[in-house]
């Protein structure tokens, strides 16, 4: 991708001319005296887009006064990846406390730039559960594998991103490329929800939990090389200055500044006020998992608590449940669940990948394992298409040339057209058991009216392949197709 385009965003503040700086504080003026006005109420405003969700994160990290906490299972060295941590760097230099907590499986960053950015005054970076990459050399991963299994696969799914005890974001994305839209080969229909007030006081309680867990390591003892077991990194101040300047330098690049960029970032004050007045005041309660999940040590059970409260929703579900997930794989509970749920004559629709969407074939093996009986339960399956006919807006650069391949990567359910869950929680044994997930739960008939439409959208035939009629897996290549059926034949259900 033309890399200007999130860059410039990313430095909304800093491209501006003094006169749009000045419009961007009143939207924040008017979010915290809305906070001040409702009182032990929190409200919402749903993030549908990869555009709107990068806006709202760059703007509230721009305008942090006191500090940020983040939480994430994946941060890729990508351009999204480099502009967000250029974007919290900028945040420490003024004076803001930054404190960060990244999964250690997928964490992509190199060893000294990540140290770098730990021994910055005001940021803080712990990884969770450090058994796969920062300071881990092989053999040491290989180990760990082979003698605590359960530990090695139980991950923090969490995604927050908190400032000033006051606003927040939590959702499905992660902080990469194809996450916000800006992928040229993939991108991930997500969601996310902006959050103000009461809810972020939960929020930040259970981000204090992370960072107090012995789960959470400091990056700087990862990398003290104090024997076999560790790698040994070191920067000195000349090497941290020129990471720094480099991130600086990176997300301040004018190239190919093209006259849709400076339309966006134009219209970024205007948008922002109109997304703060039409945030919606309701019930909305945070969930989250503790840190380790659950008390299990070996096996792969053991439930969560945001499981217990999901499953509560689906049992007191009186008409109908419309839920979203980029994966579909019940376990012997969640099946007894569910076909409880269509027993009692509630109507269950599930939007999920296709074959020929699908990012995770492993996963996808574990649907195709159980597809059959699904239908047979009675739930209404919607197979996510690749090249969708409503992808929704996407930014300038990806309009030339061939276009990526759509999925889903939202996880979201709707009650009863009266309650929504926005959060990490896929419909799969790994979520249940073994990542610990987050989201909220709005108690609100405008919001789950609002996205259970979006959702239904998503299911139309343009858009999804109906599993009971439409045999979706005759759309993808007979190599493909068989590599699924591989993974169908091994015995990894509970890891999916």
């Amino acid at each position: 991708m033309k890399r200007s385009l999130v860059a410039v965003l990313f430095s909304l503040c800093m491209w501006l001319p003094l006169s749009g700086r000045a419009a961007l504080d009143t939207p924040m003026a008017f979010i915290v005296g809305q906070i001040d006005a409702h009182a032990r109420q929190s409200g919402i405003y749903v993030l549908n887009t990869g555009m709107e969700a990068l806006l709202a994160r760059a703007w509230l990290a721009d305008h942090a006064q006191h500090s940020i906490e983040v939480q994430y299972f994946i941060w890729s060295a990508d351009n999204i990846g480099m502009l967000a941590a250029e974007a919290l760097l900028r945040a420490a230099d003024r004076g803001v406390r930054v404190r960060v907590i990244v999964d250690d499986l997928l964490i992509d960053a190199p060893d000294k730039s990540l140290l770098a950015l730990a021994k910055h005054p005001n940021i803080d970076i712990r990884i969770y559960n450090p058994q796969h990459s920062v300071g881990t050399p092989f053999h040491k991963r290989a180990l760990n594998v082979l003698t605590n299994f359960r530990g090695v696969n139980q991950r923090m799914h969490d995604k927050t991103f908190i400032v000033d005890g006051k606003l927040a974001i939590t959702g499905g994305r992660n902080m990469a490329n194809e996450y916000f839209d800006y992928n040229h080969e993939y991108n991930f229909r997500d969601r996310d929800a902006l959050l103000l007030g009461e809810v972020v006081k939960t929020m930040k309680t259970s981000f204090e939990n992370f960072w107090g867990s012995e789960l959470s390591v400091p990056v700087e003892a990862l990398y003290d090389g104090l024997g076999l077991m560790q790698k040994n990194v070191r920067v000195d101040d000349e090497e941290i200055k020129r990471i720094y300047r480099e991130l600086h330098e990176y997300a301040n690049s004018p190239d190919n500044f093209a006259p849709e960029v400076r339309s966006a970032i134009e219209a970024a004050p205007a948008s922002f006020a109109r997304l703060s007045e039409e945030v919606v005041w309701a019930d909305v309660k945070f969930i989250s998992d503790r840190p380790g999940k659950n008390k299990k040590s070996i096996s792969l059970g053991g439930g969560g608590l945001t499981t217990t409260a999901l499953a509560q929703l689906i049992r007191g579900a009186r008409d109908h449940i419309v839920i979203q997930s980029p994966y579909l794989v019940l376990s012997d509970k969640a099946m007894t669940l569910f076909r409880e749920a269509t027993a009692r004559g509630v109507r269950v629709r599930i939007n999920t990948n296709s074959l020929a969407s699908t990012d995770n074939l492993q996963a996808f093996s574990g649907y195709r394992n159980q597809r059959a009986a699904l239908l047979k339960i009675g739930l209404e399956i919607y197979e996510y298409k690749p090249d969708p006919k409503v992808q929704g807006p996407m930014p300038p650069v990806m309009t030339d040339g061939k276009r990526p391949v759509f999925a889903l990567h939202a996880k979201t359910m709707v009650v009863d057209s009266k309650i929504v869950y926005i959060g990490t929680f896929n419909v799969d044994p790994r979520s249940e058991n073994l990542n610990t997930e987050v989201g909220v739960i709005v108690q609100n008939e405008g919001v789950a009216h609002a996205v259970e439409a979006a959702i239904e959208t998503d299911m139309q035939p343009g858009n999804s392949w109906n599993a009971a009629t439409d045999q979706p897996d005759q759309y993808v290549p007979l190599d493909k197709r068989s590599k699924a059926r591989f993974w169908q034949t091994m015995p990894i259900k509970p890891l999916l």
